[in-house]
């Protein structure tokens, strides 16, 4: 799949003006975030952008108002960063800032929501149920099937994941996704090839396939094993690439997200895809998915960062924001 994306929005670095490179925070991803935003960071003060690390986790409001920002790169990643909450304060702030804006990224957080959005545009996610307690062990178990999927609805990064094989292992199951203080699911187990649509402003990027050591492409696979593979280009054929790509473009658009994010996948025995989630601010490290997608069309880690950035000018994104995005750049 050949992909070309638009031309650069801003060409000197002045233009963005003084940047908050958001992270940290006090998420159950922080230590992805920090590896995340000091990545971001760096790449930022190498293109030379007026860009400074700032931790949400520090009295953020306080920063962001003597920080006197024109624009905020947000690389938080979970709830408190990534669901909506810190869109919001920014748009309250009149701070523009990339990615998704406070609607795509509160529904993305919520896999649950997510999935109900998806199955009423037509579009095909993996059979799941809601797990409020014991009480609907015998019926999950009945209508799914073994293995399955138990998860926390609004974790990110595969935190609080645990597959299911024996019956007798679904309530410790639910006990871990109950940990996070959010809805749990249990999701049909499905086995075939795993893939990855990164998105930016607009542009499918290509398709890479995840080959994952463990049982399935955990917290560890995604961000610490090097026995994790990765197979860009993905070894589908151009047609079959290109459609999944626009099935990848339609979700990401119909679940509100923008700017920039992740869409992932999974083919059936039947080779049908099945929309697993849409993920709004995926993780910026040595082993994130669409760094390695840009690369395959020859952008560097440096300017998949600015291009990024530029997300922020987008009008359409964050409406409260138009009078700064029109002519910004």
């Amino acid at each position: 799949m050949t992909t070309r994306l638009k031309k650069l929005q801003c060409l000197e670095p002045k233009q963005f003006g003084k940047v908050a490179v958001l992270m940290g925070g006090n998420s159950a991803e922080r230590e992805i975030s920090l590896m995340t935003g000091r990545a971001v960071h760096q790449a930022l003060l190498e293109r030379g952008v007026d860009a400074h690390a700032v931790d949400s986790a520090d009295d953020l409001i306080n920063q962001l108002q003597k920080g006197q920002y024109r624009r905020a790169w947000i690389a938080l990643h979970g709830r408190g960063g990534e669901d909506g909450t810190i869109q919001g304060l920014l748009q309250f702030l009149g701070i523009p800032y990339t990615g998704s804006g406070v609607m795509g990224s509160a529904i993305c957080m919520d896999k649950l929501r997510t999935k109900q959005l998806l199955t009423g545009a037509g579009l095909a996610t993996p059979a799941y149920q809601v797990l409020a307690g014991e009480q609907d062990f015998d019926r999950v178990l009945r209508l799914l099937g073994l293995p399955l999927m138990v998860k926390p609805a609004a974790e990110g990064s595969s935190i609080g994941l645990t597959r299911v094989d024996r019956a007798e292992d679904l309530p410790q199951a639910f006990e871990n996704a109950g940990n996070f203080d959010c809805e749990v699911l249990a999701e049909q187990w499905i086995t075939g090839p795993e893939y990855t649509a990164a998105i930016l402003d607009n542009e499918v990027l290509p398709l890479i396939r995840i080959g994952a050591a463990n049982a399935f492409y955990d917290y560890d696979a995604k961000y610490f094993s090097d026995d994790t593979e990765y197979v860009c280009p993905c070894g589908l054929p151009e047609e079959r690439e290109k459609e999944f790509g626009a099935l990848a473009l339609q979700a990401f658009q119909a679940v509100g997200a923008a700017g920039w994010g992740r869409v992932d996948f999974m083919l059936n025995a039947a080779g049908q895809p099945l929309l697993l989630e849409v993920n709004t601010i995926p993780g910026m490290t040595s082993h994130s998915l669409v760094p390695m997608a840009a690369a395959e069309l020859g952008i560097d880690f440096a300017e998949l960062v600015w291009r990024i950035l530029e997300t922020s000018i987008d009008a359409a994104s964050h409406p409260s924001s138009e009078a700064e995005a029109v002519g910004a750049c």
